[in-house]
């Protein structure tokens, strides 16, 4: 977003950051006496003023119902994702030869927000048997500790697109 029409929706701003972070204070304390809340709209407001360049959008994604449905998709598709590395990890601890073939391949995205993409290298990290190294633009850099395909194309398909079908319509 450009500098001027950051500036301009700066009040829209500050009142969604205002929302999310008291929903979030809610949610951490989980309670609801009165000095709590005081204390969370004191500091919800100070943090929304403080830091409301940081919210790069005005909230209207954040409202989209079907991206909440897209997420709740993703949810068991990465579950799933986390057993199956994390049988894949531990048969290769217990195997008396373990049978590794570390490497770092190179893999592209299709997520264009800088939110997408760190979600995918984060969800990419969390899998046992692979972690994101670096990001750069659309390329990501992960660590894999059972290199199964080293063209880019390749690896892609392997480790990212299972992901980011899923993140495409939640954070794009």
């Amino acid at each position: 977003m450009e500098n001027s029409t950051l500036t301009n929706k700066k009040p829209l701003i500050i009142i969604y950051a205002i929302v999310i972070n008291f929903i979030l204070w809610l949610l951490l304390t989980e309670t609801f006496y009165y000095q709590s809340l005081i204390a969370g709209i004191i500091v919800s407001v100070l943090t929304a003023i403080i830091f409301w360049g940081y919210f790069l959008f005005p909230g209207t994604k954040i409202f989209q119902p079907a991206r909440y449905l897209w997420f709740l998709a993703y949810v068991p598709v990465f579950a799933l994702a986390c057993i199956k590395a994390n049988l894949d990890v531990m048969f290769r601890v217990i195997h008396p030869e373990r049978p590794l073939n570390p490497g770092i391949v190179k893999i592209k995205t299709n997520l264009k927000t800088n939110i997408g993409r760190t979600f995918l290298a984060n969800s990419i990290t969390l899998t046992p048997g692979t972690m994101s190294v670096e990001i750069v633009d659309d390329t990501l850099y992960i660590h894999w500790i059972d290199v199964k395909a080293t063209e880019e194309e390749q690896a892609s398909k392997i480790i990212g697109h299972p992901f980011e079908k899923y993140l495409i319509k939640i954070f794009e």
